[in-house]
């Protein structure tokens, strides 16, 4: 991350996170964690928030990358809108076998 990192702790265990890292053109490529026993909490959402609104402090366009279920949940529910898709190609390797 380029960004600083915005968490929540409990205790002494940080148990969300969130940041971004500065891409060309004034992009601001966020990620998001949230440790597996504290999700469904919306802990996401707050730690994202606060990263979101650093970035468009810092003239940045947030971009969210989500690729899960849940993730696309709370990007939506910030206000993201999907604007498009992406492929990813694996060239070279031997085709995937498949189990009979």
């Amino acid at each position: 991350m380029s960004s600083p990192a915005f968490c929540l702790r409990r205790g002494g265990e940080v148990v969300a996170a969130a940041g971004y890292r500065s891409w060309p053109r004034s992009v601001a490529h966020l990620s998001v964690l949230v440790a597996p026993h504290c999700r469904g909490r919306r802990l996401a959402r707050v730690v994202a928030s606060a990263a979101v609104a650093h970035a468009l402090d810092a003239g940045l366009l947030p971009q969210w990358r989500a690729r899960l279920c849940p993730s696309l949940r709370v990007a939506v529910a910030l206000g993201f809108q999907e604007l498009g898709t992406q492929l990813s190609v694996r060239l070279g390797d031997a085709p995937l076998s498949r189990g009979r």
